[in-house]
């Protein structure tokens, strides 16, 4: 995709963005979790919104009861 279409998010925003520690994300980025992405001749990583979705999975509800 387009990097303008990308919402490039550095890592305190993604930590924030989940709700958790900044730790957290630079231990995914080391793992292979989570891919970070480099800014050229810097130190700066900046992480792709849609990767922390994909991080998201949904919890099915217990024994199938339905809400409404």
């Amino acid at each position: 995709m387009p990097a303008q279409n990308r919402r490039w998010l550095s890592q305190a925003e993604a930590a924030d963005y989940l709700g958790v520690t900044d730790r957290t994300i630079r231990n995914y980025v080391s793992r292979g979790q989570l891919v970070g992405h480099r800014v050229r001749g810097s130190r700066l990583i900046r992480i792709d919104q849609r990767d922390l979705d994909g991080l998201l999975s949904p919890i099915p509800a217990a024994g199938g009861a339905s809400h409404g």
